[in-house]
C-alpha cells in the first residue's frame, strides 16, 4: 500500500506517503511502525551506510523528523557541484526530511529537509532525529500529505475522539486509508470529548464573569 498503490495513485514519491498514529507505544505506535516500514522500503543494501544509536537505526535514505527546535542549528541551500547558495541557522520540531549521506569518517549524517536545507548532524547531535515514516498525529498538525493512512487498532479509550481523528484526516491533501476497525472510527466520529471540555470552559468563564462584575460593584 505504502510502497506501490498509493505513490501511483496520488503520483507521488514513496516518502511522501505518511502513516498517523494515534499513539507512540503499542503493536500499531509510531515506535514499532517506524521500525517495520523502515525495514520494509528502506532495507540494508551493500554501500548503503547507517548509523545505530541507541534504540534507534539510521540508514541513507531514511525518512526523519526533527524533534525539537534548535535555533543554532546551521543549514546550508547548495546548488549544483555543491556550491553553498544560501545559510542560515534553526531546523525546528516536527521537520521533516531524508537522509542523504552518513560519513563514519567525519561522524555527521546529513539531513536534506523538504525545502532544501541540508544540515549535517553529529552523531552526537542524532538524538534531535526520529524515523518519520509514521509519526503520531498530533506531530502532524499544521502539515499536509498528498496521502495519509491511519491505522486503527489498540487505540487507548483517551485517544478515541473525534477531534483527533478529524485532525488526521485533513492532513491529506488527495487521499485518506483506514486500516482496522470500523467501530473504533465510528466511536471516535461520534465522542466529541474535545468539543465538550471546550464548551464547559467556557460555560465556567460566563459563570464566573458575572460573579467578578457583582464583587467589583
Amino acid at each position: 500500500l505504502v510502497s506501490d498503490k498509493l505513490p501511483r495513485y496520488t503520483e507521488s514519491e514513496i516518502t511522501d506517503i505518511q502513516v498517523l498514529s494515534p499513539m507512540r507505544k503499542g503493536e500499531l505506535g509510531v515506535e514499532k511502525l517506524n521500525a517495520f516500514l523502515q525495514k520494509y522500503l528502506n532495507p540494508p543494501e551493500p554501500g548503503k551506510e547507517e548509523k545505530i544509536t541507541g534504540d534507534a537505526c539510521f540508514r541513507e535514505g531514511d525518512k526523519v523528523m526533527q524533534i525539537r527546535n534548535d535555533y543554532q542549528m546551521e543549514w546550508e541551500i547548495r546548488g549544483r557541484y555543491g556550491i553553498v547558495a544560501q545559510r542560515g541557522t534553526g531546523v525546528f520540531n516536527g521537520d521533516t526530511g531524508i537522509i542523504r549521506t552518513i560519513s563514519p569518517q567525519l561522524e555527521t549524517l546529513t539531513v536534506e529537509y523538504e525545502d532544501g536545507k541540508m544540515v549535517d548532524y553529529s552523531f552526537k547531535q542524532l538524538d534531535e532525529l526520529e524515523l518519520a515514516y509514521a509519526t503520531t498525529v498530533h506531530k502532524a498538525q499544521g502539515s499536509e500529505f498528498p496521502a495519509v493512512v491511519i491505522p486503527l487498532l489498540g487505540v487507548p479509550h483517551m485517544l478515541m475522539t473525534r477531534n483527533l481523528i478529524y485532525t488526521a484526516v485533513t492532513r491529506a491533501r488527495k487521499c485518506v486509508v483506514l486500516v482496522g476497525s470500523a467501530e473504533i472510527f465510528r466511536e471516535m466520529v461520534a465522542n466529541p470529548t474535545e468539543e465538550n471540555r471546550y464548551t464547559t470552559l467556557a460555560e465556567r468563564i460566563r459563570e464566573i464573569a458575572p460573579e467578578q462584575g457583582r464583587g467589583e460593584g
